[in-house]
């Protein structure tokens, strides 16, 4: 009890001292909180495509898509957590339906932008790519898709740092990431004293993912769309 009300007592700037103490536990709440983020944009990226290309396609599909997007946005992701199981036929505590969520809410995020991205192409654009012979698959891939990676990007962008955000709410239900950090911060505080240090840690290391996967991104934006910098120059 002596060495848990040492602990309580910790002031925050020793978060790095409890780092070093369990920096094995915590590498690898890191790693689960790194694929947890990334994997459902990816998954969501691939699903938004045809979705968002089929809503800028058929003008018709553009607002009940929109709707269901935007509506599978507004589930708190407490529910989606104790909803997804039981309509999956998951065990409630398989570790699949966190990226399953994650994934829905990438998707919902993604479909508006994609489409907007896809509507951003000019006609004349669309119009001199087929008189030179593209096919429409051929366009989409290689006009179409390309010209809309800057939109796409910016979404992709907001997508990974909310996923950062809400996949330490699945800390609070017993997965492994870096919500973990702030459960037992929030375990080993005693009233009035705040443990900080593990919940100082969580924000620091939650903080440095979301930037490095933001500056991923951005430089992966940058990659796709080599003519941008020969414009500008």
């Amino acid at each position: 009890m002596s060495g848990l009300a040492s602990e309580v007592s910790s002031s925050p700037l020793s978060f790095w001292s409890y780092f070093m103490d369990h920096r094995s536990t915590d590498l690898q709440l890191l790693w689960s909180h790194t694929w947890l983020s990334v994997v459902p944009v990816v998954l969501g990226l691939i699903i938004a495509l045809p979705l968002g290309w089929l809503s800028n396609r058929f003008s018709w599909s553009y607002p009940p898509i929109m709707t269901v997007s935007g509506l599978l946005y507004t589930i708190p992701s407490i529910a989606l957590f104790v909803l997804i199981p039981p309509l999956l036929h998951l065990d409630q505590l398989s570790e699949l339906q966190v990226p399953i969520a994650l994934t829905v809410y990438s998707v919902a995020l993604l479909v508006r932008v994609v489409a907007d991205g896809l509507g951003s192409v000019s006609e004349d654009t669309r119009q001199a790519a087929t008189a030179i012979g593209f096919t429409p698959l051929a366009r989409f891939f290689k006009v179409d898709l390309p010209i809309a990676v800057p939109v796409i990007t910016a979404g992709l962008r907001v997508a990974v740092v909310s996923n950062v955000s809400i996949v330490a709410i699945a800390g609070t239900i017993g997965f492994q990431n870096l919500g973990n950090l702030f459960t037992t911060g929030y375990q080993l505080s005693s009233g009035t004293s705040p443990y900080y240090p593990p919940i100082v840690l969580g924000l620091i290391l939650c903080v440095i993912l979301a930037l490095a996967l933001d500056a991923l991104v951005i430089l992966a934006g940058r990659g796709l769309t080599p003519w941008r910098r020969a414009v500008r120059a």
